[in-house]
């Protein structure tokens, strides 16, 4: 089955979940919120508990998007380092950076213990180390760097402590933390539901209208109108170009191994090799009792709709894995999720660029979605709410990348490239080429066709153009889904659209017996 996002499964994705009723019906709300991710419950805590009332509204259940796909790490050690940011953003940018995610940190921290959520939350230290016999400029320039931005007790080692396995130097981030994120989710939705907040599953919006009244409709055409909207869809699905133009979708691979208790000090662990690899212990019952531990290892990105080779890059994760941590067991888990990275390493946050004055957005999450979407939580309510806030200029999605003139031409360049798929031949030439349960896209004289077989034989086909800009997408036989190369669309076998900027399935042409 493909689950919400994807047909892998994440360690996450076996959490419980209170129940969420259907929009059956119109309905208003002080904010209606789009999304419902650790971004879009945030903010409807936030907001709650801020006097408004609040509406959340997402096409599956809370927690079934890019959320479950994490690997869950709380970090305050930016994905794009320090030194980046600060280039990019300046050093008052750096510190308002660090200060922010540190922030995001302490606040799960205490809402989880103020509403007795049992999320597995624990701190610790996080390590960025070179790989052995490299230069250390890197790790060098970095802590300087943290250190100007004002991170408190970061520490330059010569490898990792206990010589769990050999590296060069590296940093020590003290005050990190780990969680699992869909027991704190369903905190949060438990929660929200006993302050009066409405959350509402299988409402997939079509369209989201400004104004002094917003509407936003869903697919069974039920009307929400609210003062404000927040879009907190991992892309949002109400900006058509801007947005997409500063921010590109990435996917990340992650596998989870089964590890002797006691093993490994508990930390997180991020390589400065490219692609990087990023790593972290999770400790959970047994069912038949007893604790386990298993190792997350993560890495090896890759552009959205530009690769196929999923199996393959989670080999290589075990592979580095298993040279570095040998009493690894058996792999358990899996997955992969996507990515939206922006072209200046953090977020936009706040207003909608062109939209009326009270529709927001949160996207851009580059690598510290957890931190991040915390952030777009307390920005966007005190933006709501009509309070200053240091940090609103930072994650301003109007802002104008200026500094990443570079990385905007080259992503620009890569998008641009993809509608050369028009031209091209299909994946396959003829459809017997194609077997059970996997795709391709075939060409039909001038139009392209995405084309799925199923466990039956019967070939399944939709049109191979995203509805959004109109690139062709590419099969996916990991996640056994439709990937656009553009955008970051995603569509289940049979087209039906589960992740934006797209809102519509891909066009059903008819199905085929064997």
């Amino acid at each position: 089955m493909t689950h919400g996002s994807g047909q892998t499964v994440s360690l996450w994705m076996s959490a419980d979940m209170p129940a969420t009723p259907s929009l059956t019906t119109g309905a208003h709300a002080d904010v209606c919120i789009v999304g419902a991710g650790i971004a879009g419950l945030t903010t409807a805590y936030c907001l709650m508990k801020a006097g408004k009332s609040v509406i959340v509204l997402d096409d599956g259940r809370p927690g079934g998007g890019m959320t479950g796909r994490t690997t869950a790490h709380l970090s305050n050690a930016i994905d794009d380092r320090y030194i980046e940011i600060e280039r990019l953003h300046g050093k008052e940018g750096a510190k308002l950076a660090a200060q922010s995610h540190t922030a995001a940190i302490d606040w799960i921290d205490k809402i989880r213990t103020l509403e007795g959520i049992d999320c597995d939350f624990a701190r610790l230290s996080g390590y960025l180390f070179a790989p052995p016999d490299e230069s250390s400029d890197v790790i060098e320039q970095e802590w300087q760097a943290a250190l100007r931005a004002g991170l408190q007790g970061v520490e330059r080692l010569d490898r990792l402590p206990g010589d769990l396995f050999r590296t060069g130097p590296c940093l020590r981030f003290p005050r990190q933390a780990q969680f699992h994120p869909l027991k704190y989710l369903s905190g949060l939705v438990q929660a929200i539901q006993e302050g009066r907040g409405r959350i509402f599953s299988h409402a997939q919006v079509i369209s989201v209208e400004g104004g002094k009244q917003c509407k936003v409709e869903t697919n069974q055409g039920s009307v929400v109108t609210a003062d404000a909207v927040v879009v907190a869809t991992n892309t949002p699905i109400n900006n058509m170009v801007t947005i997409h133009t500063k921010q590109a979708a990435y996917i990340s691979y992650a596998i989870g191994a089964v590890i002797p208790v006691g093993s490994i000090e508990p930390a997180l662990f991020w390589d400065t090799l490219d692609p990087y690899h990023y790593v972290r212990i999770h400790r959970q019952s047994q069912p038949q009792g007893g604790d386990e531990a298993v190792l997350i290892v993560g890495g090896e990105d890759h552009k959205a709709g530009q690769a196929d080779d999923g199996e393959a890059r989670h080999a290589r994760l075990e592979a580095w894995a298993r040279e570095r941590f040998p009493m690894m067991k058996e792999v358990r888990f899996r997955w992969s999720g996507q990515v939206m990275e922006s072209v200046d390493g953090l977020a936009f946050i706040g207003r909608n660029p062109g939209d009326a004055d009270n529709i927001y957005i949160a996207t851009g999450d580059s690598g510290m979605g957890m931190t991040h979407g915390t952030i777009a939580g307390l920005l966007i309510t005190d933006l709501i709410m009509r309070r200053e806030s240091p940090w609103a200029s930072l994650y301003d999605p109007s802002r104008k990348p200026v500094r990443a003139a570079g990385e905007f031409v080259r992503e620009s360049l890569n998008m641009a490239a993809q509608y050369t798929d028009w031209v091209t031949g299909g994946d396959v030439e003829t459809e017997r080429q194609i077997p059970n349960e996997q795709g391709a896209v075939l060409r039909d004289g001038l139009t392209k066709i995405a084309a799925y077989r199923d466990s039956r034989g019967t070939l399944h086909k939709c049109s191979a153009v995203c509805p959004h800009l109109n690139c062709i997408v590419a099969w996916n036989p990991t996640e056994k889904t439709w990937d656009c190369p553009c955008h970051g669309s995603r569509f289940d076998k049979f087209g039906k659209v589960l992740n934006g900027p797209a809102i519509s399935d891909l066009s059903p042409l008819k199905a085929e017996p064997a």
